[in-house]
């Protein structure tokens, strides 16, 4: 049963993404936005039917100490950082354009806190329910715990749709696999990718305003 789950989960999300990424190219309004969001939270939460007991379970705090807690505040830092100016360099070199994750949230009113709700918020708590927990279980099942935190790390990059972002997704999902077998939670993949996407949209924000008083 767990094979049949994990390949309805990838092709779900999958699907999801495209219909995303072809329904913004019509239309980038608020509605879209949270109608988008809302559908990505509703397919999460119905694969967490089939599984609700053992990621209740990784909601624990039991293992973890204030080393692998510093390291969860310390190392999205270094990744946000890592990833903003490294990102953007290569996609200025290659595609000669400068992406930013904030520009696509200007039009709406409360336009930070918009964004804020769906790039910070959203992601670490329902991205890490998806793939450190759903996906993440089922595949244990079948698989060793080295194959297990790969597997869930590809499909997890491979599921953004994005070659470039591959490059940093992949082993970025490696260690949150890695925390979460370890530790058995889900809390720190939740506090890394919460840091890291903050780090981000902060880092867009301030250098949009800059750009734009100039």
């Amino acid at each position: 049963m767990s094979i049949q789950l994990v390949i309805a989960f990838y092709i779900s999300f999958l699907v999801h993404t495209i219909i995303s990424y072809l329904v913004y190219k019509e239309s980038d309004s608020l509605n879209t936005e949270i109608t988008l969001e809302v559908s990505f939270i509703v397919l999460t939460l119905v694969f967490v039917i089939f599984d609700k007991k053992n990621i209740y379970i990784l909601y624990s705090f039991k293992n973890i100490n204030w080393k692998i807690l510093s390291f969860s505040f310390i190392f999205p830092l270094i990744t946000g950082i890592i990833v903003y100016f490294g990102i953007n360099g290569v996609n200025e070199f290659l595609l000669g354009e400068n992406f930013n994750v904030y520009l696509g949230y200007i039009q709406y009113d409360n336009s930070f806190i918009w964004a804020f709700i769906f790039i910070v918020i959203t992601p670490p708590i329902f991205e890490e329910i998806a793939f450190r927990g759903f996906l993440f279980n089922q595949i244990r099942l079948v698989a060793s715990p080295k194959v297990t935190i790969l597997a869930t790390a590809l499909i997890f990059a491979l599921v953004h749709f994005s070659m470039l972002s591959v490059l940093w997704i992949f082993p970025f999902g490696v260690v949150l696999g890695y925390l979460r077998n370890k530790y058995k939670t889900l809390w720190l993949g939740m506090i890394i990718h919460f840091i890291h996407n903050l780090i981000i949209l902060l880092l867009d924000f301030y250098y949009f305003n800059d750009v734009s008083l100039i």
